[in-house]
């Protein structure tokens, strides 16, 4: 596992951003909205990355409208995804929710590859959607995912289902298992054999405001990502951030993470 601890500049000449039609998805967290998504997209506008951005909008029952056009040239384009039921605690519905977006996607653009990009909860649409059609031929795959502050492992909060709550004393082996395990994670190890087939490159951002947790999520629980991703051909690299503005919801305002994101997914 290789831990990043930094990031270089945006403007950094020796970058040269790629030109590629592949699109990237962004996800939005528990009870948010893609406004969420904005900052991290505005930042890679500023940076030259892609100047074509849209919304998928998606119903409670799964219906996607796509709000906005990608021009037939567009380079690194950008979908903004807004999930109507923003609290889905059944996270199967959430790769329903994903794959149904690449869908629409596929089916107006042709496109055959997707990166995704997920924060908190919209990790899980990430993992599910490769649960869902990693072995499916005709479906888009996965080339690059950046999960920011994934609680795959389960999250501490009162009140929360058995099935999403992380179990009390867990720990970590130093390939990211969980000694225990909620029946979400179980189902989730599913993916493992799907990523060792694959060539999916992963960056895992976590934040720590210096007690082992973004003020939400213990970074045990996001590092937990390891395991189910981990093995075969896939690429796996951390990020973790310091300080007041590693918390939960700021990660996705952090410029440090900004440029993590588009160096990791546009930049060679």
């Amino acid at each position: 596992m290789l831990v990043l601890t930094g990031c270089s500049n945006l403007n950094n000449s020796s970058k040269k951003v790629s030109i590629t039609s592949t699109p990237t998805l962004f996800f939005h967290g528990g009870g948010s909205s893609y406004h969420a998504e904005e900052h991290m997209v505005d930042a890679a506008k500023k940076a030259g990355v892609t100047e074509s951005v849209i919304r998928a909008e998606v119903s409670k029952t799964g219906k996607v409208t796509l709000v906005g056009t990608w021009a037939k040239d567009a380079k690194n384009p950008i979908c903004e995804v807004n999930y109507e039921n923003n609290r889905q605690l059944n996270f199967n519905k959430h790769g329903e929710y994903a794959t149904n977006v690449v869908k629409a996607l596929q089916k107006k653009y042709g496109i055959k590859k997707i990166n995704m990009v997920g924060h908190s909860l919209g990790n899980i649409s990430i993992i599910y959607y490769m649960l869902q059609n990693g072995n499916k031929k005709n479906m888009p795959q996965i080339q690059k995912q950046v999960d920011i502050a994934g609680h795959f492992a389960g999250l501490t909060f009162a009140g929360l289902p058995d099935s999403i709550t992380q179990p009390k004393g867990m720990k970590l082996s130093s390939n990211g298992k969980p000694n225990k395990m909620n029946s979400t994670y179980k189902q989730m190890t599913a993916v493992r054999k799907l990523y060792a087939k694959k060539q999916v490159k992963v960056l895992n951002i976590i934040g720590d405001t210096g007690n082992g947790s973004d003020g939400r999520v213990e970074n045990i629980s996001s590092l937990s990502l390891q395991y189910l991703v981990g093995g075969g051909k896939t690429s796996y690299k951390v990020l973790k951030v310091n300080g007041k503005n590693a918390q939960h919801s700021k990660l996705h305002e952090n410029t440090q993470v900004d440029r993590a994101l588009i160096n990791f997914l546009w930049n060679k």
